[in-house]
């Protein structure tokens, strides 16, 4: 009886932690599919309305880079809001600070879309958008770290990289839908897209938001961060620990995580410079991101399941060295004005190579960290390497030069952002073998 019994209860536990894990897979995904959208949402249209919209003194060349700039607001107060989520997400819980990161990013997005424009009330609008990208940019610096910690600790050792993997995936799935609803809008006349169309797609993002929420409410904490932070407590704040003992640690994920600068370049430069500059149609753009969002979305957990099983450095490195040597050739084929040329080598940089990247990106920076500080640890080293992200695209835009190979300072910007970050992670300790409760140690 007794051996019945607790054969039992060990399968109703196993099952309940599976069902934790995934739930928690879920969590991650759904809410960075809200993030990245919000995030995606607004780089697309400060390429392609926000200079008309908000700096329309400011002319077409400023106008465009001052609108690129504030894309990096929303970048350079995520490394403090990191401090503030971090420590909290530490000491109170992950799931508590992503219900909270979730209704920042929500509201601050729906706000966007109520904003008048620069001609409704003059130099307060684009105050008023760049607050917004700030609260936009605080809610980001929770939501990637704390979600990545979550997945991770809930999944089983032999898994961790596959969960972790579902929240950049969430990330392709938010830049697919967003670019869906760009492609939609910006398909408009471009007097109704100025004048309404472009609202549309921020007052969506309160539905995924909601969506999310449901979810995230429902998800315990994990096992591991209860034993090792709410039984005992943490006895040094979360960031004092960091600063003083893991600071290696730091400035490895501050190396590593430059990779992601071609996200945004992708993303923001290159449909501003590819539409209004090299002349390629806006479709033609956007739909290289819709096609590469898309196959991420089955290309990232298939690069997590192979870190799971070979190991960190290797898939994080190659993805890296794809990226440095294919980007130049997505650049030549926007020069050329090639639909079917921009639409392969977008695959190969986004798809061959990012995914590669951005897949294994939370589990090699979370196990570096040991449990008690994760999510502070993830985060401020985190959001100090998106920094760079941020304002990528406005130095690619004070880079790139007239004529046909103009791209070519940008390119070499990138594919060398790439190479340190391949160069840094040889610096990383493999942990694909180490078991959750001794990652960090």
């Amino acid at each position: 009886m007794t051996s019945t019994f607790d054969g039992r209860a060990l399968r109703a536990d196993t099952s309940a932690r599976s069902s934790h894990a995934r739930r928690a897979a879920l969590a991650s995904f759904v809410g960075s599919t809200l993030e990245y959208y919000d995030f995606f949402i607004y780089a697309s249209f400060s390429a392609l309305a926000f200079n008309t919209l908000f700096f329309p003194d400011l002319g077409s060349f400023w106008g465009t880079i001052v609108s690129m700039a504030t894309i990096g607001i929303g970048y350079v107060v995520r490394p403090l809001a990191a401090l503030v989520f971090g420590h909290f997400g530490d000491t109170l819980g992950r799931k508590r600070m992503l219900v909270v990161t979730l209704v920042m990013m929500g509201v601050a997005t729906s706000l966007i879309g109520c904003l008048p424009t620069y001609g409704a009330i003059g130099v307060a609008a684009p105050i008023l958008l760049v607050l917004l990208r700030a609260v936009q940019g605080a809610s980001a610096a929770g939501e990637s770290a704390g979600a990545a910690s979550l997945a991770l600790e809930h999944a089983p050792a032999g898994r961790r990289a596959l969960a972790a993997s579902w929240v950049n995936t969430g990330a392709a799935a938010g830049m697919l839908l967003a670019s869906l609803v760009v492609l939609v809008f910006s398909a408009l006349p471009e007097d109704a897209f100025l004048d309404w169309g472009w609202r549309i797609p921020f007052l969506l993002s309160m539905f995924v938001a909601i969506a999310g929420l449901v979810i995230r409410r429902m998800l315990p904490e994990s096992d591991v961060f209860e034993e090792a932070v709410v039984a005992d407590g943490p006895k040094e704040m979360p960031a004092k620990v960091i600063f003083r003992d893991h600071w290696p640690s730091v400035l490895r994920v501050v190396g590593c995580g430059l990779f992601a600068v071609v996200s945004t370049i992708f993303s923001a430069f290159a449909l501003s410079w590819g539409t209004h500059e090299a002349g390629v149609p806006r479709t033609v753009m956007v739909g290289a991101t819709v096609l590469t969002a898309a196959l991420a979305l089955v290309a990232q957990p298939a690069a997590g399941i192979l870190a799971d099983r070979i190991g960190r450095k290797p898939v994080f490195i190659t993805g890296n060295l794809v990226c440095a040597v294919s980007v130049s050739g997505f650049f030549w084929a926007i020069s050329q004005r090639s639909t079917a040329l921009i639409l392969i080598t977008a695959c190969i940089v986004m798809v061959v190579g990012y995914s590669l990247v951005n897949a294994v990106g939370p589990a090699l920076y979370a196990e570096m960290f040991e449990t008690r500080i994760r999510y502070s640890g993830m985060a401020i080293s985190g959001q100090l390497a998106l920094v760079a992200t941020g304002f990528a695209p406005t130095i690619a835009a004070t880079l790139v030069r007239p004529g046909p190979n103009g791209w070519i300072p940008v390119a070499a910007f990138t594919a060398g952002c790439c190479l340190v970050s391949a160069l840094t992670t040889l610096t990383v300790r493999e942990t694909y073998r180490t078991s959750t409760t001794d990652l960090g140690k």
